[in-house]
């Protein structure tokens, strides 16, 4: 099993993510933060990598909440992360699988929620190409 699932697009780093952000909101999830990587390195004297990378934490409040009530150790996974990246010259969007993630738990119910919500989050990505 994957444990990410990735896209690749035509758009900049930018125009993807105001299509993430656009795609995430029509189904009530947000971008609660922003790392811009490659900046934060540089900031750190850390001046190799200088390919475009942002880290996106994203957040549905409602489905956060029922699965924290759950299990509060869900709370280790949360918020969701979508990266978009360079790679090869092409823009990549990413996310890590919030099955794979929920898996580590061992919880049926978790399992089923994160299903559901890996498969909006996959529409999302497949929508901001």
């Amino acid at each position: 099993m994957d444990f990410h699932y990735t896209v690749q697009t035509n758009k900049t780093i930018e125009e993807a993510i105001e299509s993430i952000e656009q795609n995430l909101k029509i189904n009530k999830f947000g971008v609660l933060w922003q790392l811009n990587l490659t900046e934060t390195l540089q900031k750190k004297g850390v001046d190799q990598y200088k390919k475009p990378f942002r880290i996106l934490e994203v957040c549905n409040p409602v489905e956060a909440a029922r699965v924290l009530e759950h299990n509060p150790l869900v709370g280790y996974f949360l918020p969701c992360k979508i990266t978009v990246y360079e790679d090869e010259g092409k823009t990549k969007i990413g996310l890590p699988k919030p099955t794979a993630m929920i898996s580590l738990l061992n919880d049926a119910e978790l399992i089923s929620i994160a299903e559901n919500i890996e498969a909006v989050l996959i529409d999302v990505l497949e929508k901001s190409k």
